[in-house]
């Protein structure tokens, strides 16, 4: 017989009480619900209390919490604005830039050229999930900061994905450009058209879908479906080489603009679904780091490539940024905001550490280095750049 302890029933209670705990927390210490979230979830992790593991049920709710979030996020955006040019080219530089950074610093500490090529990959990856959080708390998800961010992180996940699948490659040093030119062609494509036929496909067929009589008759068959597409979306972003998250992001954003009328709302379920599965989300990136792993010599290194990761990702998304147009407070609110490696980061050095491309200490720092950039952001966000007015002159001029 099942017992309690590992009953999903006990499993789903436990995680929502550590959300709870999380905000209460995060009142306390006036920050981010983030930060709380990751906070409690480090306290009762393996890094100090242990009273909860990174199992595959929570795994699993995380995952779905980082889809729903960034479906949610979504609804906040147009698709041609993740699709300018300017935000190409900050993206280009915004991977560049990290990758040597990460592949110089492993090397100054004596690791591997194997080990330094994956670190400059794991440094290439942004997580979303985490900034746009965070800037749709304060409400500032409408700035054209926030919709940079959004543009260039999503750029960044598939360049961060096209470096990941050359890296055994690399590390072999068997490259092929064909490989390259596959792997971007999918990416976009799959950005591409997915977004087209959201914009121009699903969308109107919510819209009739509304208008029938089963929608008068279940107000949440359209809900339903609207969540059945995110899902569809995500799945086939993961089969395109990308991560879910940027195909749910895809489907929220070809909802923008949906109006209904006999049906439930489709952005007020998708939010409730997100502050249950999102919250959980957040607690796993507490629970999934383990601090006991650090050696003295690891402990060093973390602090090296945490303040790297960081910088890399200021200079290296926030000059272009500058140098685009953008004014200075916007351009740093970029390039922070660029920082977070999160679960992208984590994953990338979890696929580093099974392929057998990096050893324990590495993954320990990715994992506790993608976790100190999560954190810093939202903090720096929060006392930092909107304390008080956020560009006052932009808001009066309109001027960029």
């Amino acid at each position: 017989m099942e017992s309690i302890a590992t009953s999903i029933e006990f499993q789903m209670s436990l995680l929502l009480f550590l959300a709870l705990a999380g905000y209460l927390l995060a009142s306390r210490i006036n920050q981010s619900a983030v930060i709380g979230a990751i906070l409690v979830g480090l306290l009762v992790g393996p890094s100090m209390l242990g009273l909860i593991t990174y199992t595959d049920f929570v795994r699993s709710l995380a995952h779905l919490g980082a889809i729903i979030l960034l479906f949610v996020i979504g609804f906040e955006f147009n698709i041609k604005d993740i699709l300018k040019a300017s935000y190409g080219v900050i993206g280009i530089i915004g991977v560049i830039v990290p990758w040597i950074g990460g592949y110089a610093i492993t090397l100054l500490f004596g690791f591997d050229l194997a080990s330094a090529i994956f670190v400059g990959t794991a440094l290439t990856a942004t997580s979303i999930a985490i900034t746009a959080n965070v800037l749709k708390e304060i409400g500032m998800l409408q700035t054209e900061a926030a919709r940079a961010i959004i543009g260039v992180a999503i750029i960044d996940d598939v360049l961060s994905l096209v470096a990941l699948s050359i890296t055994g490659d690399l590390v072999g040093g068997s490259i092929s450009a064909v490989s390259i030119g596959i792997v971007l062609a999918k990416a976009f494509g799959f950005i591409i058209i997915g977004g087209a036929i959201g914009l121009f496909g699903v969308s109107r067929l919510i819209e009739r879908m509304d208008a029938s009589n089963l929608a008068k008759k279940y107000p949440e068959f359209v809900f339903i479906f609207a969540m059945m597409i995110a899902f569809l979306y995500a799945m086939f972003a993961d089969l395109m080489g990308l991560s879910g998250i940027v195909g749910a992001f895809i489907a929220g954003v070809a909802f923008e603009g949906v109006g209904l009328r006999n049906s439930k709302d489709v952005r007020e379920g998708a939010e409730y679904l997100q502050i249950i599965f999102a919250s959980i989300f957040f607690v796993s990136l507490g629970i999934l780091a383990d601090f006991t792993a650090l050696t003295p010599e690891i402990l060093v290194f973390l602090v090296a490539l945490t303040v790297v990761a960081i910088i890399t990702k200021v200079v290296g998304c926030g000059l272009p940024a500058r140098a685009m147009g953008m004014c200075r407070e916007d351009s740093l609110i970029i390039g922070f905001g660029m920082a977070p490696r999160g679960e992208v980061a984590m994953i990338v050095a979890l696929i580093g550490l099974d392929q057998g491309l990096i050893g324990q200490g590495i993954f320990v720092a990715i994992v506790l280095m993608s976790l100190l950039t999560t954190i810093i952001t939202p903090i720096v966000y929060r006392n930092w750049f909107f304390k008080g007015e956020y560009c006052t002159y932009e808001q009066e001029s309109g001027n960029t």
